[in-house]
């Protein structure tokens, strides 16, 4: 295609752009007779970043942009490629598309952009239900990326995004949480739309309720994502019940499990929840103790869990297994000799037991100080 034939396509697609964005494709012309590459390509960014070009994009792409495609940032191109891709009338189309534009950036020089792309065929590949064949491709993407020194992080977000759609198609809740935990540090959490931080935040609650790997919600308590389901009153409960969880509070978990019948895993997993805040309860025990008063009769963990006695040794030997309390148990005398507890996030409730804990230390350790002096008096003189 020559100039003239460009000319003629940029005045046609000049005319269909909205009005607002005509001054913008007249600017187009002028960086391509002047070869001006990277301030084109911002200037195909700022077009195509517009929710008015989506009916041109895919045009845009096919006639204009792969006529210098080579000449410009790599990556840049795959973004600009992935926002034409949007405009293919089926996952089938975009899919062809987007393996079209693999093949186009696979060079040794543009391998972050080879892996970018990759990513998105995976994310078809998805849409379409293929999982085997979108994991290859995670994989091989995984690859390239633990080979780069650095990359962009719209890269490394991607993979994470589209590994944690995988693992959640799988219903693999422990990677998924990982995986989206991983999305979130990649990206300005105030860029997603607040329905969409809702259902992240919503999503990320559930998995961790659920999966059998996860007993510490610290990093996902301490999240500003989770703040989106206090927005309005329909997810509140779960809210609360992640933070019951934390503290162990087994009186705030019977008042919020009337909630669980309204998502069918909860559900599903009901029997799990209620191991789960039985643990969280033992270890809220143990933590709330004193570390020179950390050896408990299995009567005493039963009324504090509200677990049956028969039923204590199984529950300790799975706190000790899951690396949650660290011990030994006298099997003779029924007691539980625990000297370490796995750190979690506290609480404002926690914190002030933990204040209470330290005025306590101090005052022993005052009392312990005028004791010696007074013994050793003479000592002393």
């Amino acid at each position: 295609m020559n100039v003239d034939t460009i000319s003629d396509f940029l005045a046609e697609q000049r005319d269909q752009a909205p009005e607002e964005l005509q001054p913008l494709v007249l600017e187009f012309e002028t960086l391509w007779e002047r070869k001006l590459w990277h301030q084109l390509t911002n200037a195909l960014l700022e077009f195509f970043n517009h929710p008015g070009s989506a009916p041109q994009r895919l045009q845009f792409y096919k006639v204009f942009i792969l006529k210098f495609a080579d000449k410009i940032n790599q990556l840049k191109l795959v973004d600009l490629a992935l926002k034409a891709a949007t405009q293919c009338r089926d996952n089938q189309e975009r899919l062809s598309f987007l393996e079209a534009v693999v093949k186009k950036v696979d060079h040794e020089d543009s391998q972050d952009a080879y892996v970018f792309a990759t990513i998105a065929v995976a994310r078809v590949k998805l849409d379409l239900g293929d999982l085997d064949g979108a994991r290859k491709d995670l994989d091989t993407a995984e690859r390239i990326l633990d080979n780069f020194d650095s990359v962009e992080s719209v890269v490394h977000a991607a993979f994470y995004d589209t590994n944690a759609n995988y693992f959640q198609a799988k219903s693999d809740s422990g990677s998924y949480y990982k995986n989206a935990l991983l999305y979130l540090a990649c990206i300005d959490v105030k860029s997603l739309s607040v329905e969409e931080q809702r259902q992240r935040a919503y999503n990320l609650a559930i998995a961790a309720l659920v999966s059998s790997s996860i007993y510490n919600f610290g990093e996902l308590l301490l999240h500003p994502i989770l703040d989106a389901l206090t927005i309005d009153d329909r997810h509140k409960w779960l809210h609360q019940l992640l933070f019951a969880f934390n503290r162990g509070d087994l009186a705030a978990y019977d008042l919020l499990a009337s909630h669980i019948s309204s998502d069918p895993l909860l559900v599903q997993h009901t029997r799990q929840l209620r191991q789960k805040i039985y643990l969280a309860a033992l270890t809220e025990a143990v933590f709330r103790r004193p570390p020179h008063d950390r050896a408990m009769s299995f009567s005493t963990i039963a009324n504090e869990t509200k677990v049956h006695p028969d039923e204590i040794e199984h529950l300790i030997m799975k706190a000790l297994s899951l690396d949650l309390l660290r011990g030994t148990i006298d099997q003779v005398d029924e007691v539980a000799h625990i000297n370490w507890v796995q750190p979690k996030v506290l609480d404002m409730k926690q914190i002030e037991n933990m204040r209470q804990r330290l005025q306590e230390w101090d005052s022993s350790v005052d009392k312990l100080g005028n004791w010696i002096e007074g013994v050793g008096q003479d000592v002393w003189a």
